[in-house]
Order: structure tokens, then sequence, then C-alpha cells
């Protein structure tokens, strides 16, 4: 049997628990009156450990409250910040199911929200959503569930929003490698290869043949002079590669190279 000699104040939340044996607990006020721990109550060994168990529960569960108060939290990130703050591993579970049963940690409520969140503020598709909530700890029938939220109207809505914005910023490159650009972009972000078929047909892209022919000039000459040291038949052959690259069809990339044999002879 241990005997409580003194139970103290704390400068800050909490209450100091001396014992006999010189050992001291700390508690918080709910496991003091709880279990109407008292100076002078003599307590066996079993209890002491439940006394040490339910302080650290109750320690998990005023940290995990703080955490929580700033924004939502999935089952996970409350697990991980707990192991941070050197809560024992035996204890979380009963702290994360006290905050379930209070609706204080749900993952599908977090989800859905960082689902809504997603749709409005970035161009992600689905399938980065999904990578990214996995990456939160949350399980595949939750992760499906708030996905639902992301119907195939939002998804072509902010499919064609990235296709455009992907459009623009490589419009100097040539129709082939723009509409590959804005292809993989649209892949890249995780939409299916369904949406990105809508999206590009209603992003109608079109070829400028009069920007063809002045970028087949310019990028045709810088692959030329790059190539200057090889003969003409292994420079020629090096800068037809390097068009076909860059996504010129061969017929242009042919009427550049016409003007260089006219030179050469």
């Amino acid at each position: 049997m241990e005997k409580i000699i003194s139970v103290t104040k704390n400068k800050g939340a909490g209450y100091q628990i001396q014992l006999a044996s010189g050992e001291a607990i700390e508690v918080s006020e709910d496991v003091l009156v709880r279990h109407r721990l008292l100076k002078g109550q003599e307590v066996s060994s079993d209890f002491l450990r439940q006394i040490k168990k339910d302080s650290q529960q109750d320690l998990g569960y005023q940290l995990s409250l703080n955490y929580l108060s700033y924004q939502l939290r999935t089952e996970k990130e409350v697990k991980d910040y707990l192991i941070t703050k050197k809560i024992a591993i035996e204890d979380i579970p009963d702290i994360i199911q006290r905050l379930k049963t209070l609706k204080l940690v749900d993952d599908l409520v977090y989800g859905e929200s960082y689902v809504r969140t997603q749709i409005r503020l970035s161009d992600k598709g689905p399938g980065v959503l999904q990578q990214q909530l996995f990456k939160k700890g949350l399980r595949q029938e939750t992760v499906e569930k708030a996905l639902r939220l992301y119907t195939p109207e939002l998804q072509l809505e902010l499919a064609v929003k990235a296709a455009k914005k992907s459009a623009k910023k490589h419009r100097q490159k040539t129709f082939q490698i723009q509409r590959q650009k804005v292809q993989q972009t649209l892949m890249t972000k995780g939409f299916s290869a369904e949406i990105i078929k809508e999206a590009m047909a209603l992003l109608a892209l079109e070829k400028d043949e009069a920007k063809e022919s002045d970028l087949v000039m310019i990028d045709g000459e810088k692959i030329w002079q790059k190539n200057k040291r090889f003969d003409f038949s292994q420079r020629k052959q090096k800068t037809i590669q390097g068009l076909i690259r860059k996504g010129f069809d061969y017929d242009l990339i042919q009427e550049f190279l016409s003007g260089k044999e006219s030179d050469d002879e």
C-alpha cells in the first residue's frame, strides 16, 4: 500500500499527488475528483496503476482537444500527434474513441470537408484528392463516400478550367505538343480518361498554321545551329529528329530544310 501525503494544485492545470515513497504523480482535476484522491488516503498498487493510466489518457485527451481547436483532424493525424507528445501507444485507442464518441474526430466529416474545400479552391481531380486522403489515413470506403461530392459535372468544369490554363501556358509550343501538355496536365491532376476526353473536346484547340510556320523557322534555326559541327547530311537528319520531337509536321520540316539545301548549293 502507498499513502498520499499531499495533494497540491499546480500553477497551471492539474494537481500533484505526493506519495510517502517519494513518488509524485501529475493528475488532472477530473482524475482527482473521479477517484476522490485525498491527503492521508492509502492506495493499493493496482489503484495507483489505474490512476496513472487515467492520468495519461486524460493528458492525451486534453492535448487532443487543443490540437483539434485549430482545425479538423483525422484519426491518424491525432494518433501521430499524441505519439509525438509521448502518450503511451496502448492509451491512444481509448483517447481516440472518446473523441469519436463526442464527434470531435470523424474521418468522413473530415473527408467531405476536404473535398468541398479542394473543389472550391483548386483544380485537382478526384484521383489526386483520393491519394491525399489516403495519406491522411482515411480508409478506402470513407474516401469513396467523401468523393461522391465531386460529381462528374464538377469534375468536367474544373478539368476545362485546368485545360485552359495549361493551354495558355504552352501556347508558344506546336499544336501537337500543346495538346499533349494539356492532356498530361489533366492526367497529373487526377482526372479520368473520360473526363479528359470531354474536357479536350470542349477546349477545342485548333492548329494555327501561321504560328506553326513561324515556330518551325525559330526552332529549326536553333537546332540547325546547334548541330553545325556535323556534315550537311547528319545535320539535316538531326534537325529533322529535333523538330519531330517538338511536334512539327514532316511537310513543314521539309519546307524549312529546303531553304537550307538552297543555301548549301
